[in-house]
């Protein structure tokens, strides 16, 4: 099975087909025929997961929607009727604006241009109420607040401040060891790639060399290039189709809802377009 991938180089990133070693992916009764899906961590904040066998494009067409059409919401105006801070009114909205607000966006909808007020169905208000301490003279009845707050649900396509989490990929590292590394060259091959790639073991006789450790926790610095004694003793590649793909969460949903949200837009954008091409189709296509 010929498998694609990049070979990194000290200066270039090559193009490579490399069959060698390479053994077939385990058959599993739920992997679907193109590629299989690996949840390898998942929680509120954060998630992580492989796409095995997919063409890149689709990947990047989740991070990209991820990141520009799921909707969250964000303070949109602010009214300020008492500022007595050294910041201008319109740096401090703007900070404002990039604060997370834990609002499910999933209970609002879109808010019309055109529309002049703000409604319950797709806006929330806060005022900020608080104490004064410091003027002891302050009336008891003073209780107009000196900042309105009004948040909108929105898109990152929009504005920065939609953007309901981070979303990046990255394709799978591979390390070979070309020779055994041994001794100092040992410790200095280690030190040149991250904490958990290349290990050091001691054989029967005594001596130290390096190990994969796993190739996983790579980052492709390419620092080992910087060394001539050791540059020659690892290949470095990456799988083109085997995508790590994380997402972290800021907003109110969750790191999987927010994939969950990006799987629903980009099948509503497929039906979309099957639509379209039905139109011009004696016969209906099967999805």
């Amino acid at each position: 099975m010929e498998v694609r991938r990049l070979k990194v180089e000290e200066f270039q990133l090559v193009h490579e087909m490399d069959a060698k070693n390479v053994k077939e992916p385990e058959s599993s009764a739920s992997a679907s025929p193109s590629g299989r899906i690996e949840i390898i961590s998942m929680d509120p904040l954060e998630m992580e997961l492989d796409f095995i066998g997919y063409d890149i494009a689709i990947i990047n067409a989740y991070r990209r929607i991820t990141l520009a059409e799921v909707a969250t919401m964000a303070i949109e105006k602010v009214y300020m009727y008492n500022n007595t801070s050294i910041v201008q009114d319109e740096v401090l909205a703007h900070r404002l604006g990039l604060v997370p607000l834990k609002v499910d966006p999933r209970f609002f909808e879109f808010r019309n241009k055109d529309e002049t007020e703000w409604g319950a169905q797709d806006s929330v208000k806060y005022e900020l109420n608080v104490r004064c301490t410091k003027n002891q003279e302050a009336s008891t009845n003073e209780t107009n607040p000196d900042v309105l707050y009004v948040h909108r649900k929105g898109i990152g396509s929009d504005h920065a401040k939609f953007q309901p989490g981070m979303c990046w990929y990255r394709m799978l590292p591979e390390i070979e060891l070309t020779r055994e590394v041994e001794g100092k060259q040992a410790d200095l091959l280690q030190t040149c790639f991250s904490p958990g790639v290349i290990d050091i073991v001691t054989t029967a006789n005594g001596k130290r060399i390096a190990k994969i450790k796993d190739a996983r926790n790579d980052s492709c610095s390419r620092n080992v290039f910087q060394h001539d004694s050791i540059k020659d003793a690892v290949k470095l590649t990456r799988k083109t189709d085997h995508i790590i793909f994380y997402i972290e969460s800021h907003s109110a949903l969750k790191s999987y809802e927010i994939l969950e949200e990006a799987v629903k837009i980009m099948s509503t954008k497929c039906d979309m377009l099957l639509g379209e091409i039905e139109k011009h189709l004696e016969t209906p296509m099967e999805t």
